[in-house]
């Protein structure tokens, strides 16, 4: 998933206030077992063979848990040594729009033998995405584009043409996305990994939840706080209270931020074979005239997602390369090339039908978790304000998303993170990571107060724990799921 949700994590209230309100929603879901699943062979290529798949029926609606029922879909890799099972990892994928389906066969093998002996590892497909119970919106393929779905503004500032392209996006969504769209929300993911939990027999889980999944992870955690047990969030989200995932979106500003030092350290490098210049400072400025000359003068890229390079495309590909410095030099290619008034070879889309899917699941988490404005003026303002501030990311991180139309409002006020439940919480978190920074990970840990201790990774790049994180940091969780042990305090790891 991480390759798809690149591009792609509430408002005020006291934690009692809104936990009393979630309180009738969550009343159904018991400690007691459910009937027991019925372990099948997954479908797909390259998994490892012990990995088995089921379906764990949840309530479209929680508000009617006796009405319409959809599928989870849910993956599983037992203890490798049942005498030193201690329960289930629930591997809780990023997004919005992401799986960890295939996460037991993969990731979950880079884990520690101990912590694969102390845990059953358990994948899922959270609701709207294939294999549960889908969506799709059946959106105009115009609308697909990166750089539509992040809502990169008009050369000269504009967002007259994201406002529009929100309209088209919220209005397929109306027509296609059938009663399921208005029932996906990080709560709801929350509720139905609590009904996963049930149906599996656990009267607690533990959980490794990375970036948007830190978010589902914190949900969980304020819904279900005595069934959880030993809780890493990886690569961190803001829990902004007012601006949801607005603030996921402009979290991006400071991001890239953080991350353009160490690409310019890199790409000034002697040696390196993708040089750029001669010294770090020069390739900032060096970036931002590409940019602005590709927004004045694209350059057609047949078969490419985009058909040409423009200014945003270059702005989209940075903050796609820093995600992992083993991209950066995808991104260095693609500067020489364009300098040289050419492109590289086209990189491949993803399938139709998965980025369907995936849009779907996106737009309805982002807009259904919290109300967006509607007024084009509040974003024409924001735009100005980050384009001046930030120029690096061009005014995207405070542009409207479909939510700025979306015909629906939410449900419900989103879940308020605080420092009430159990101290069982381990956060990991990269000093410079681009989706995730680290301000906005110190807001999560300020919401959790005593409940968590916080590793920070001197390092660069999304995806902490076993990624691109520290072998300090690493050792810190690894232990931490094997054992139970954790710092008494937060730590640095260099």
């Amino acid at each position: 998933m991480k390759q798809l949700t690149k591009s792609l994590a509430l408002i005020a209230a006291s934690s009692g206030v809104v936990l009393g309100a979630l309180t009738p929603l969550t009343a159904s879901a018991t400690n007691r077992p459910s009937d027991a699943l019925r372990w099948t062979r997954c479908e797909g290529t390259g998994l490892d063979p012990r990995q088995r798949c089921a379906t764990v029926s949840v309530p479209m609606d929680y508000a009617d848990p006796h009405g319409p029922k959809i599928e989870i879909a849910v993956s599983r890799i037992p203890s490798e040594n049942p005498a030193a099972r201690r329960g289930v990892l629930l591997l809780i994928p990023g997004g919005p729009g992401g799986d960890s389906m295939n996460d037991p066969s993969e990731k979950g093998q880079q884990l520690p033998r101990k912590v694969r002996e102390t845990y059953d590892l358990i994948g899922f497909a959270p609701r709207g995405m294939a294999p549960s119970t889908a969506v799709d919106c059946g959106i105009d393929q115009r609308d697909l584009a990166r750089t539509t779905l992040l809502p990169w503004p008009a050369a000269d500032g504009s967002v007259d043409a994201n406002m529009a392209a929100g309209k088209r996006i919220s209005e397929a969504c109306a027509r296609n996305g059938g009663e399921l769209i208005r029932h996906i929300s990080t709560l709801n993911e929350a509720r139905d990994l609590d009904r996963v939990r049930a149906a599996l027999g656990e009267r607690k889980v533990s959980a490794w939840g990375v970036s948007y999944g830190t978010y589902v992870g914190a949900a969980y955690l304020q819904l279900f706080p005595g069934r959880t047990d030993r809780i890493v969030l990886d690569s961190n989200d803001n829990p902004d209270p007012v601006l949801g995932e607005r603030a996921w979106l402009a979290a991006f500003e400071q991001g890239a931020e953080d991350n353009f030092p160490e690409f310019a350290k890199w790409a000034s490098a002697p040696g390196n074979p993708h040089r750029l210049a001669d010294t770090a400072a020069e390739v900032r400025p060096l970036f931002l005239r590409l940019a602005a000359h590709l927004d004045r003068e694209p350059i057609p890229w047949p078969g490419a997602g985009p058909e040409e390079l423009n200014g945003n495309v270059l702005r989209q590909s940075m903050l796609d390369a820093f995600y992992d410095p083993d991209d950066y030099p995808a991104l260095a290619e693609l500067i020489l090339a364009a300098r040289n008034g050419t492109v590289p070879p086209a990189p491949a889309g993803a399938l139709a039908a998965v980025l369907q899917n995936v849009t779907a699941v996106l737009a309805a988490t982002v807009c259904n978790d919290v109300d967006w404005p509607g007024d084009p003026a509040v974003y024409r303002e924001g735009v100005a304000t980050s384009r001046a501030a930030y120029p690096l990311t061009g005014g995207m991180p405070r542009n409207a998303m479909a939510c700025a139309a979306w015909p629906w409002e939410p449900k419900e006020a989103p879940v308020h993170v605080s420092d009430r439940g159990p101290s069982n919480i381990l956060m990991v978190q990269n000093e410079r990571d681009p989706a995730t920074p680290l301000s906005g990970a110190r807001k999560l840990r300020e919401a959790l107060g005593r409940r968590a201790v916080m590793v920070v990774n001197d390092s660069t790049g999304h995806d902490a724990y076993l990624g691109n994180g520290t072998a300090c940091g690493d050792a810190t969780v690894s232990r931490f799921l094997a054992t139970g042990e954790r710092p008494a305090q937060d730590v640095y790891c260099r």
